[in-house]
């Protein structure tokens, strides 16, 4: 729990209302009690002041009026600042390792790192510093996951990559993968989400990458520094994504390309081809320029109506044809 001036001090904002507040937990502005935080950064939702509960609004200050009744921190970005909060309330202060997880005795586990129960941690890897790791994760042997890194539940960390040789009588011959994992400082993994390693080398996370859940990572992928990617991508082996890129949904990647910085990608779009220009914003399948495929998601709506017109065009120009033999 925190006193209203704790929180303030936090995130350097400034309170109108009783200082000496105790909050126990954020919550939804429309949910909102005493005990509890929220926050209003738009305006489309301001109605709500009139109605919550909340025992402190952090509140961006052009929302801001001095009738206002309650008790409020005024802050530039109230989301910005909100966002600080929910950090400082999910604090794992209480670090363990639970005696219910598997640690291989030849791994090394930094300080501060908290291991939740029915973890597998396999030999020779490495976990750094204030790392989080929740249930039924595995990190197979001689991975290295970085400081400040969160593994969310069931993710999966070094698993064979997907590579099989076909021969003569129809049958597959499994080639070994040798590699490893390698994620480096401030990444985030979520639930289910599988980075297999490397054939030979290493599969990268470069610092600050998030990935989302059941996202399926491939052998000998490197993923650039604060590079976001939403849930059930998946991205083929030895395919290179630059840093900062912005990756939707569902978006699928064939195998030994890249893709350059800053790009966009649209939900659901399939990258079949080298991205060699930066801060492009890509949708559909193939992707291509995002607005260029709203247009043609226009056209392709009306193409039944076209296509009725264009049926009527050939019918009147038969017509026409016929009436000028005769």
């Amino acid at each position: 729990m925190f006193t209203i001036q704790e929180i303030a001090d936090k995130i350097k904002g400034k309170i109108a209302g009783n200082a000496q507040h105790i909050i126990s937990f954020p919550a939804k502005i429309e949910e909102a009690q005493s005990e509890n935080i929220t926050f209003l950064a738009n305006k489309k939702y301001i109605d709500f002041l009139a109605t919550t509960n909340a025992g402190c609004i952090v509140i961006s200050e052009n929302l801001y009026k001095e009738n206002l009744q309650g008790n409020f921190i005024i802050v530039p970005d109230a989301y910005a600042a909100f966002t600080n909060i929910l950090t400082l309330f999910n604090s794992h202060s209480n670090a363990e390792i639970s005696d219910r997880a598997y640690i291989h005795p030849s791994a090394k586990i930094g300080n501060n790192v908290h291991v939740y129960p029915f973890v597998f941690i396999g030999e020779n890897v490495q976990v750094g510093d204030n790392c989080i790791i929740y249930p039924n994760v595995t990190i197979n042997a001689h991975c290295i996951i970085g400081n400040n890194c969160i593994i969310h539940s069931g993710a999966v960390v070094g698993s064979d990559g997907f590579g099989f040789v076909p021969i003569e009588n129809g049958t597959f011959h499994k080639i070994p993968q040798l590699g490893n994992v390698i994620i480096e400082d401030d990444c985030e993994s979520g639930a289910n989400t599988c980075i297999d390693r490397a054939t030979m080398g290493s599969t990268i996370l470069k610092k600050g990458v998030k990935l989302d859940n059941l996202i399926q990572v491939a052998h000998n992928v490197e993923i650039g520094e604060h590079t976001v990617i939403a849930a059930q991508t998946g991205i083929s082996g030895s395919t290179k994504i630059g840093h900062h890129n912005m990756i939707g949904g569902q978006v699928g990647f064939v195998g030994h390309i890249s893709v350059a910085p800053y790009t966009k990608i649209n939900a659901q779009s399939a990258i079949a081809s080298n991205i060699k220009k930066e801060g492009l914003a890509l949708s559909g399948t193939p992707a291509i320029d995002i607005k260029q495929h709203f247009k043609a998601t226009v056209i392709y709506k009306n193409l039944p109506e076209l296509e009725k017109e264009v049926r009527q065009l050939k019918t009147a120009l038969e017509e026409l044809k016929m009436k000028n033999k005769e």
